[in-house]
């Protein structure tokens, strides 16, 4: 690592803060919007210093964010809280890395139940989705326990809702600006997505596949011009339109009902929406190398203009029962995202060097829908008995209808001369009007868990018994179905180029539909237009839990996980579905040991075996299309990571405010998985795909701490610095799968060798600070002043092939200000400025190419944009 960036890192941990806390409070006032839901029994620990104690006190390595500290932040969605957290990073549009690891590796519970992802591209669901007013913690377990699902090398995120200590009923409104995209003229949007229907998610419902063929198999139908006229009720037309604020607006109420002597009912309601306007604008390219004696030189050389309009939604009712030992909880979630994304691209692809003229456009609509109906319940027998079960159901869509892509060029077929504006020239047939429709169904998802507890041995004047038991089982069903179909414009003749406004070509081609030059014509291949997905997880589990002493804590855990996958697919042009089976059991041990050297000092030590599922797109048998010839080609044959775990951690808490912790892990991953970026076969285009190594070392030192200034000087008593910090190396093994795409034909002749490399997605150091600075008015209304940094380092995006060194993903440097004040006992007020340095997102190939490199303007970009720096205004009355 470059001396620069340790020396950063060692000055954020001369103090380095331990983000991790836990809260269940009537901090209510102070929040926003985060990412996961539950409801259970009430507890009084809510603040920042609360949740430290009860990290002091457990014998596993378990983290947690608090709603106070959600507030103080500024954190908006648990995505962005839980970035707050030692080793986690989030990476543009990929979710979160944890100690480097990519997000295939993290696992996500809501209220201890399993979650399904409700994005094929992604592990688990977008955790800014979830509103931060029903958010009571966020806890991180960064070893794993026997209780947890055995899907765990990174972490498993466990959202838990808000706590119902008192009724308060919350409105909360919030505007915000962003440098780069509000206020832009011009904004494309798909023609009225950006009205009430397409608000609330509903255009979705014109965008489906035509009656014609939507409940029938392919069979290369061509539509009639009548049917084409009216079976496809979206236009091909954009609206241009002036972005204006990000908005957001929530309600949340909590209200408490007295049931008998001793037992009261908790009814918690939440409604959420916002909309945001997003704009990038930069370099989209891809490269390959031609053999020995050739250079590495441009695939595509694009610029790109993306204009995202996102909507998201959501919904919550709870009903919580408490009495005595008993406790029952109800919850329904409800989570939409509707992404409206208009992209251009200009220059060239294929290598088509000559042809730099080249426009295409990508007219996509996202929608994920969720819906999660839980049902947990806990009950005290006795002080030595407890039980506690739930279960989910859940349904669970995503799709892009009727995602229409048009190429064309920027040049008049007439004069020759270049075309202006948004006009482009064009001709019907070949590849130039696709519609394409991807469906990812959910058949049914539950989830389950029932747990007993016991307690063994007498206390005597200690808290706990020195001998805990518990036996328990939690799993899963997972069927879904996937339908990917293609329409076609197609010519009966030779068609003439000519000029159209790319903005509002649809009475152009109405025209061309009535006269005969322009049909629709399905064009999906029938062998592998769907596919069929099913994952059922049954674990069973013990933990023994032994506390011979106050200073000693042991707990020993065995886990047994059956792993029954099949997926039912076709090969290319084969007429018959084959049964892809991958079942296999997994036993799991797991050991965690906390030695208390004195009431200021832990030593910890854990172990464990785990296992790593791969994302739904990594292993789903398609080939994903994109405009730009990047394609993504699922390996329905990618087998399970198995992961060795190793902590080794001290811990010191000075006061009960501070604390610094040293914690030194190691992993071995076998059959890691990776995602490659190579050549396509079929010489045109690049193609994202999935391969197993054969394994992965990985070891490094995690850094973190809390630290009053006043300890400095009594004037800065008001100042908190915090910091946290990873640091670490891997190191990869290839496959032959990976060899075989990696290396160079040439090498058999020359008797080269590739060079060794990390883990792809591991970033060799991560870093995040805070300095808070805190007082109270002459009203005694506390007003907070955060100022937060993060960076992650350089990291493999994905492996190169075929003489192309690998693409990294640079270091982003991010700084936050967020001020929170309680104005009144009813009014507080949040503002925030995120992004301050605006650097700029950059995937970059490496420099230690096999080959020489001829690159065009000498740019070795793959991609790259601003974000913008955005200011958020957020105000907030509760009642």
């Amino acid at each position: 690592m470059k001396i620069n960036k340790l020396s950063i890192a060692v000055v954020f941990l001369s103090g380095s803060m331990f983000y991790a806390q836990e809260t269940k409070q009537d901090t209510i006032i102070k929040e926003k919007k985060i990412d996961g839901v539950v409801i259970q029994g009430s507890s009084n620990k809510k603040t920042e210093t609360a949740v430290l104690g009860e990290q002091k006190k457990a014998v596993i390595q378990k983290q947690a964010v608090s709603a106070e500290e959600i507030s103080r932040k500024g954190i908006s969605n648990v995505e962005q809280g839980l970035t707050k957290v030692t080793g986690i990073t989030t990476v543009e549009g990929r979710g979160l890395f944890v100690r480097g690891l990519e997000e295939r590796y993290n696992y996500l519970l809501i209220n201890g139940l399993g979650s399904p992802s409700n994005n094929p591209f992604q592990k688990i669901i977008a955790l800014k989705q979830f509103p931060t007013d029903v958010v009571g913690k966020l806890n991180i377990y960064k070893t794993f326990n026997s209780n947890l699902y055995g899907d765990f090398a990174g972490a498993t995120f466990d959202i838990e809702t808000l706590t119902i200590d008192k009724p308060f009923t919350k409105v909360e409104f919030s505007v915000g600006i962003n440098t780069l995209s509000t206020f832009r003229n011009n904004f494309k949007v798909a023609e009225g997505a950006d009205g009430m229907n397409g608000y609330l998610g509903l255009n979705s419902r014109d965008r489906r596949l035509p009656d014609e063929i939507r409940n029938a198999r392919p069979d290369n139908y061509k539509f009639t011009p009548d049917q084409a006229l009216n079976s496809f009720k979206d236009s091909w037309n954009v609206d241009n339109v002036k972005s204006m604020p990000n908005t957001s607006i929530g309600f949340t109420t909590a209200q408490k009902v007295k049931m008998g002597e001793t037992g009261n009912l908790g009814i918690l309601f939440s409604l959420n929406q916002g909309s945001k306007f997003e704009y990038k604008d930069g370099d989209n390219n891809q490269f390959k190398g031609q053999g020995k004696g050739s250079f590495i030189e441009n695939m595509n050389f694009l610029n790109r203009k993306q204009y995202n309009y996102e909507i998201e939604s959501s919904v919550l009712l709870g009903l919580g029962y408490k009495n005595k030992g008993t406790n029952v909880n109800l919850n329904a979630i409800y989570l939409q995202n509707v992404n409206n994304i208009i992209e251009d691209n200009y220059g060239y692809k294929d290598g088509q060097v000559l042809n730099k003229t080249t426009f295409f456009r990508t007219n996509q609509l996202d929608v994920s829908r969720f819906l999660d109906l839980q049902l947990t319940a806990s009950q005290k027998i006795n002080e030595r008995h407890q039980i506690k079960a739930g279960a989910s159901y859940v349904i669970n869509n995503y799709q892009q209808p009727d995602r229409k892509i048009i190429e064309g060029n920027r040049i008049d077929p007439t004069t020759g001369t270049y075309l202006t504006g948004s006009n482009i020239a064009m001709r019907y047939g070949g590849n130039n009007i696709i519609r394409q429709y991807l469906d990812v169904d959910s058949r049914f998802y539950g989830s389950a868990f029932a747990e007993y507890q016991l307690s063994l041995g007498e206390k005597g004047d200690r808290k706990d018994f020195p001998i805990q038991i518990a036996l328990g089982y939690n799993g899963f069903s997972d069927f879904r179905k996937t339908s990917y179909r293609f329409i076609f414009g197609r010519t009966a003749t030779s068609s003439n180029p000519f000029v159209i406004n790319i903005d509002t070509p649809q009475d152009t081609f109405n025209a061309s539909l009535r006269n005969g030059d322009l049909y629709y014509q399905e064009g999906s291949d029938i062998s592998q237009f769907y596919s069929s997905f099913y994952q059922i997880i049954n674990g069973g589990y013990a933990n023994v839990n032994l506390k011979p002493n106050d200073s000693w804590d042991i707990l020993l855990g065995a886990r047994y996980e059956n792993d029954m996958t099949l997926i039912r697919y076709s090969k290319q042009s084969e007429d018959f579905k084959q049964n892809l089976e991958k079942t296999k059991d997994f036993f799991l041990p797991s050991l965690s040991v906390k030695k208390a050297l004195n009431n200021k000092n832990n030593l910890r030590f854990s172990f464990s075996k785990t296992v790593t599922r791969p994302i739904l797109i990594e292993t789903m048998p398609i080939t994903y299309i994109n405009p730009d010839n990047v394609n993504i080609v699922g390996n329905p044959a990618i087998k399970n990571s198995e992961n060795y775990n190793f902590d080794l951690k001290w811990e010191y808490f000075p006061t009960n405010k501070e604390m610094f912790a040293v914690n030194l892990f190691a992993k071995r991953i076998d059959n890691a998985i990776e995602r490659s970026l190579v050549a396509s076969g079929n010489a045109t285009g690049s193609t994202i795909t999935f391969f197993n190594a054969k394994k992965a070392d990985l070891f490094g030192i995690e850094l973190e701490g809390i630290l009053s200034l006043g300890r400095i000087s009594e004037a800065l008593r008001s100042f908190t610095l915090g910091a946290n910090a990873t640091i670490m190396h891997s190191d990869v093994e290839r496959s032959q799968d990976q060899l075989n795409m990696e290396r160079p034909d040439w090498f058999d002749q020359t008797g080269e060798t590739l060079r060794k490399r990390g883990l792809q997605g591991a970033a060799p150091y991560t870093i995040n600070a805070d300095l808070k600075y805190e007082l109270k008015d002459r009203n005694n209304l506390a007003h907070t002043f955060s100022l937060v940094y993060n960076v992650s380092g350089s990291k493999i995006y994905a492996t190169g092939g075929a003489g192309t060194d690998n693409y990294y993903e640079k270091p982003f440097n991010q700084i936050d200000f967020v001020y929170q004040g309680q104005l009144t006992k009813n009014w507080n007020v949040k503002f925030a400025v995120q992004n301050i340095l605006d650097s700029k997102y950059k995937i970059l190939i490496g420099d230690k190419n096999y080959l020489p490199t001829n690159f065009e303007q000498g740019n070795n970009t793959l991609t790259n944009y601003y974000r913008g720096t955005t200011f958020n205004l957020t105000v907030g009355y509760t009642f």
